[in-house]
């Protein structure tokens, strides 16, 4: 009989969160290997021989009550972004869960240096993937960069709407903004960015496909995100072969590499608006971002992540 898997993800059905997409790809991976697996928002209360529970904080109750159950049945905990970064320091939760797990993944080598020394031998670097999707055409008439990602203060919404004030008159470049807004508040400041800065436009949530053919035609990605745990997003820029600008955290470092030559301190729209512009007019410049990006794509490939779970798998459910 296939061993039965339970993946706990706090993001709910139809969303676009990270962690929703991530639980879909495991359990397509899982399948794969010839696994059971279903997807719930907490644990369901149902036997399973191994449990995957995503964000050490949100789902710290899932493994709680799993364990207690089930003591001798695995645990792997998926630390995924704002359980890594923002955290620690404001609940025990994180540290509970950590401890309650028999195996713990992070989505970036990066991820590694902000986790206690004392957890490190339970710790697998596993890269997140996607499958193929091939480059297409930029848009003619104008260069387009694309900004990826939710509406919320994490991710620093509005820094490169505002790097558009300080970019030169004679660019070309726009910026097209994808994701929900997470408040009323983000919603609002949005449509105030599109009436003031005529570079920007905001299309609010689209679906996942639509999303990558936006991402797929871009001149270049941004992302301005204050903390990351590995966003899919820049995988998915790697995969597809699109440039990436990046504020310097060790979410974007882990996936980028610590050579890669388009960093920006956090917040800083000077600095952000010099690199888009230095992308757009400098042909040398933005050579060098694409064979940066090249160089990564061997992280991200579905084999070496489909390997990765298997392997991790293979030796929990052994015990």
């Amino acid at each position: 009989m296939k061993p039965l898997i339970e993946i706990v993800t706090p993001a709910p059905p139809g969303s676009l969160h990270g962690n929703r997409i991530t639980a879909m790809r495991w359990q397509r991976l899982l399948k794969s290997l010839g696994y059971q697996s279903s997807i719930t928002e907490a644990w369901s209360g149902k036997p399973c021989d191994l449990l995957v529970a995503l964000h050490a904080k949100r789902s710290h109750q899932s493994i709680q009550r799993f364990k207690k159950l089930y003591p001798t049945h695995p645990v792997v905990l998926v630390m995924t972004g704002t359980d890594i970064y923002r955290d620690f320091d404001k609940t025990t939760k994180v540290i509970d869960s950590m401890k309650m797990a028999d195996a713990i993944v992070v989505l970036q080598s990066k991820a590694l240096e902000s986790l206690p020394k004392r957890f490190h031998k339970k710790v697998t670097v596993i890269y997140q993937s996607i499958s193929t999707v091939t480059r297409k055409i930029p848009p003619k008439g104008y260069w387009l960069s694309t900004l990826i990602g939710h509406l919320r203060p994490e991710k620093d919404p509005f820094c490169a709407p505002h790097s558009l004030d300080l970019i030169p008159a004679q660019s070309q470049l726009k910026l097209i903004h994808l994701g929900k807004a997470m408040s009323p508040s983000m919603e609002r400041q949005a449509i105030a960015m599109m009436e003031h800065q005529s570079r920007y436009q905001w299309l609010g949530e689209l679906s996942h496909g639509k999303t990558l053919q936006w991402l797929a035609r871009s001149n270049i990605m941004v992302i301005s995100s204050r903390m990351e745990g590995g966003a899919h997003v820049v995988s998915e820029a790697i995969a597809i072969g699109v440039p990436v600008i990046a504020s310097d955290i060790p979410g974007n470092r882990g996936l980028l590499g610590d050579d890669y030559p388009a960093y920006f301190p956090v917040g800083d729209i000077k600095a952000l608006s010099e690199l888009l512009y230095k992308a757009e007019s400098n042909p040398s410049f933005y050579q060098k971002l694409n064979k940066a990006i090249l160089t990564r794509k061997k992280l991200v490939q579905p084999e070496l992540e489909r390997r990765s779970i298997q392997v991790l798998m293979k030796k929990l459910l052994a015990n």
